[in-house]
């Protein structure tokens, strides 16, 4: 059966040329040609096509596309190493999140002190003292990348913005939880990231939904690879 590259174009929505750029890629094996240079493509190159466009919500472009050009290439060890990069990149997301929803589950968001000494900066000595640390403490996260309160241009000073004290205490009191400063960090650039510990509730649910469409996704593509290694 040959086919054109209309006829593989049409059934993704995509442009002839395109389906010429897969090939020139290698997402495609190589098509034959006729006596006067047209491409005839077969069954085999429209499982291909079928196979990369499952492969890219599970694996991004980039990947999708190195992964069938190892398999076009006889490599199939080489797009095994790139799924399984691929799998090991969804763990890592899914411990992070799980870090971040175990720091947050019994965290109660404080209230902002009034700050000090001037309006919305406070130093490090009075937000220590109310904290009942250490300000070599606050040094700490600051040095972990916790925290990162300006300096006053005139003192050279550490200077505390109402965002920061309000880090500064949601790590303290993620540090009395026993979260280790890699979690809390994580935790803290989550809160500025959705603007706040509340609002961060719905980036977390988005992010669940995220990672399972990208499990499941993962799921079809390699249900589609495994059909096209075995097509002849």
């Amino acid at each position: 059966m040959r086919l054109r590259p209309i006829d593989l174009a049409r059934e993704h929505g995509l442009s002839t040329q395109a389906v010429r750029n897969y090939e020139e890629a290698g997402i495609l094996p190589p098509a034959e040609r006729s006596p006067h240079g047209y491409r005839a493509y077969a069954p085999r190159h429209a499982a291909a096509l079928r196979t990369f466009l499952a492969l890219i919500p599970a694996h991004g472009h980039a990947t999708a596309g190195a992964i069938m050009r190892a398999v076009n290439g006889g490599a199939v060890e080489e797009a095994l190493r790139l799924i399984d990069q691929s799998h090991a990149q969804l763990a890592g997301d899914r411990g992070t999140l799980e870090a971040v929803e175990g720091a947050l589950r019994d965290l109660v968001v404080p209230r902002v002190p009034e700050p000090e000494p001037e309006p919305g900066v406070t130093l490090i000595g009075p937000l220590a003292h109310r904290l009942g640390i250490r300000p070599a403490t606050l040094r700490k996260w600051e040095r972990a990348g916790l925290i990162v309160p300006r300096r006053d241009p005139r003192t050279g000073y550490r200077v505390y913005t109402s965002a920061d004290v309000r880090d500064v205490l949601l790590a303290h009191q993620l540090r009395r939880g026993g979260h280790g400063l890699e979690h809390i960090a994580r935790v803290l650039e989550q809160v500025r990231t959705a603007g706040g510990p509340e609002p961060l509730q719905a980036t977390l649910r988005e992010w669940h939904d995220r990672l399972t469409a990208r499990g499941l996704a993962m799921l079809a593509g390699a249900a589609a690879l495994d059909t096209y290694l075995g097509t002849p």
